[in-house]
């Protein structure tokens, strides 16, 4: 790798998710297989009810009281994460010099529970019911401008939106200002609560959810030859990001180390992947190369794996066209259902603890692989291998391809 685009280090991590709420919560329920989907009463008489919703989480256990009632439900999980990793990372906010920090996140949708509410609120009650605070509960950006006035953060802070890859594409970003020069520490990740009744709706008349709702912990199964769509779920992933001599410098552990990514447009069709994969393709080998990694030294791809009918064979297939079948694949969508923007962040960062504890989670609910994949597809128990270097792959609505390029510390 070129002296001028440092290794960067993930010293910290942070998760809310239907897995767990915290990082150790989720990587334990992950590598146990077990899926999170269940009936939610918020979705009650809808044509499907099922979620895989972040439970027992009380915002002002995570947040002062005030804060919380101050912050859509993505907000408040962004914050609690980035709170976990920059505890995990060791850091102090309120000694660092924030001038040289950085907040990178993404988010597919805001804000909508509030959206939804105050939209509701002003059909029912007319003006004077909807809340002043509207506008900051729902746009884009605010989980990342709470992120800088919680952590004392005065360097660049950005959204970014790629749909479902958009907390990859934070990562990205992330990495170019640390290796630019323009931070020293790259606060980054991705958030979404999209459960509601609108976008389960929405997403449904697309066709892209599960209908198997008499049973719901089976519905999402990446892969499989009877999956029917993906479950709506949600939560947070924030990762610490900074350059390797930096963090060996201040004495920092290291989860693992972050070498390269890539990006493409399918520039195919709103929301069906390019069935040829041929962006997937030129995301993967874009982020080798910047990585400086053949596709023979993958050991493990932690997939988009979506469980819908056209993502999984698409992927697959792509995946085993550039790295070959040597490349262990697992989704742990199977656990914790899709996550939208926050997907590729938290996926980014089990992909990080699989190289720290040298271990896959497995691909939950798959039984029967579907023909055409050819893939080695981890399922049933999680798999204890040496592992040295890991990709996780985002997909996204609009044609979006991210790949991030990770090693063992």
């Amino acid at each position: 790798m070129s002296a001028a685009r440092p290794t960067l280090a993930v010293t910290g991590i942070g998760l809310v998710t239907p897995a767990g709420i915290g990082r150790d919560a989720t990587w334990q329920k992950v590598c146990a297989g077990e899926p999170t989907a269940d009936h939610d009463p918020a979705l009650a008489g809808l044509p499907v009810d099922i979620s895989c919703r972040v439970t027992g989480f009380e915002p002002t256990l995570h947040l002062s009281g005030v804060t919380a009632r101050r912050l859509d439900r993505y907000s408040q999980f962004a914050l609690a994460a980035a709170r976990e990793a920059v505890a995990d990372a060791g850091l102090d906010p309120g000694s660092w010099g924030s001038g040289r920090i950085a907040v990178v996140l993404g988010s597919a949708a805001g804000g909508i529970t509030a959206l939804e509410q105050q939209h509701a609120r002003l059909l029912a009650h007319g003006p004077g019911r909807v809340s002043p605070l509207t506008l900051p509960l729902f746009l884009p950006n605010m989980a990342a401008g709470c992120l800088a006035i919680d952590l004392n953060v005065h360097g660049p802070v950005v959204h970014t939106g790629t749909a479902c890859s958009s907390g990859a594409t934070a990562i990205a970003v992330a990495t170019d200002l640390l290796r630019a020069g323009t931070c020293d520490i790259a606060i980054a990740g991705g958030s979404d609560a999209m459960i509601t009744p609108l976008c389960a709706v929405a997403f449904h008349r697309l066709g892209a959810l599960s209908r198997r709702t008499d049973d719901p912990r089976s519905a999402s199964r990446p892969f499989d030859v009877d999956r029917d769509g993906f479950v709506l779920g949600e939560g947070a992933g924030v990762l610490i990001l900074e350059r390797q001599e930096d963090a060996r410098r201040r004495g920092a552990r290291a989860h693992a180390m972050l070498v390269g990514h890539g990006a493409s447009a399918d520039a195919h069709h709103l929301v069906r992947p390019d069935p040829s994969g041929a962006g997937i393709v030129r995301a993967l080998r874009s982020a080798l190369t910047d990585a400086g990694i053949r596709p023979e030294e993958v050991d493990h791809v932690n997939a988009h794996g979506t469980s819908t009918p056209l993502n999984d064979i698409t992927e697959a297939q792509a995946l085993g066209r550039v790295l070959g079948p040597r490349s262990a694949v697992t989704s742990t969508k199977g656990v914790t259902g899709h996550l939208m923007g926050a997907a590729g962040a938290v996926e980014a960062a089990i992909t990080a603890l699989s190289l720290s504890h040298q271990m896959i989670p497995p691909t939950a609910n798959l039984r029967t692989i579907q023909p055409g994949i050819a893939n080695d597809i981890v399922r049933r128990s999680a798999r204890n291998v040496a592992l040295r270097v890991a990709v996780s792959t985002s997909l996204g609505f609009g044609g979006h391809n991210t790949a991030l390029v990770l090693r063992q510390a």
